[in-house]
């Protein structure tokens, strides 16, 4: 069977996030309340409206295609396509006011993440890519920095709740040039336009990462779980994107390290 032609399904991906960014804008410090889930994380009236905007949008352009969102159920998710959607990735972020938040618009074909979409409203920067048809940051092709020592890379951890104490992480820290805290998908996106070298990340569900793995891979990079092996959508949620395969084998060993060592 042929690949399927992704340049459409980018341009919609675009379109999509074109929809999210005014509605993120319109509520970016300017919230009236942050409800908590029940697993006691926030959102807000931000997230719901752009989902619902985007899952309108898919279902009149891709009625057969499936979705899969953060915040609403999943809607035909062993379709052969299915839009992997965040509206607010960061809302932690987005609630106090912080800048560094995007959203996220991936696309699943048949279990492979293959068009990504990451906008940074507050910022005014979007990171595209599809397969095969190579990534972008403002219309301008991405590429990832040249492979280094794993000394003298530099290192994002996004969440310190999940990573500060895990032994495999603090080995990896040690071994780096430097690590700095934060920045949810956005960490992603500096290594994917060379100004990083690692991103390490635990919990993540697959609206965190999917749409970034097309943006990682075709800037020339990497991303894999704790085991090197492809992203799943049943996966551990274990993540790792690295500037290229050689950085990667260096610092999985050190991720491996027991929790108790």
């Amino acid at each position: 069977m042929p690949a399927p032609d992704l340049r459409p399904l980018l341009a919609f991906a675009e379109t999509l996030a074109s929809v999210a960014r005014p509605l993120a804008r319109q509520h970016f410090r300017a919230l009236r309340a942050v409800e908590t889930k029940a697993d006691r994380t926030p959102v807000t009236a931000a997230d719901r409206a752009i989902e619902r905007a985007l899952r309108e949008r898919i279902a009149a352009a891709f009625p057969a295609h499936g979705v899969l969102g953060e915040e609403e159920g999943p809607d035909r998710p062993d379709a052969e396509f299915v839009w992997v959607l965040d509206p607010i990735d960061g809302t932690k972020a987005f609630a106090s006011g912080n800048p560094l938040f995007g959203t996220l618009i991936g696309l699943v074909h048949r279990g492979t993440p293959v068009v990504g979409v990451l906008d940074a409203p507050a910022l005014g920067e979007r990171w595209s890519a599809a397969r095969g048809l190579g990534a972008h940051h403002g219309g301008e092709p991405l590429r990832v920095r040249p492979g280094r020592p794993l000394g003298d890379a530099v290192l994002y951890c996004t969440s310190p709740d999940s990573l500060l104490l895990h032994a495999g992480c603090r080995r990896l820290r040690q071994a780096v040039a430097w690590t700095t805290w934060g920045g949810d998908c956005i960490a992603y996106g500096l290594l994917a336009r060379g100004g990083a070298d690692l991103v390490v990340d635990r919990g993540l569900k697959p609206h965190d990462w999917c749409a970034l793995v097309p943006i990682v891979a075709e800037a020339g990079g990497v991303m894999a779980d704790w085991q090197g092996r492809d992203l799943v959508l049943h996966g551990d949620g274990a993540v790792i994107a690295a500037s290229c395969r050689g950085l990667l084998d260096a610092a999985l060993p050190l991720l491996a390290t027991p929790d108790n060592a």
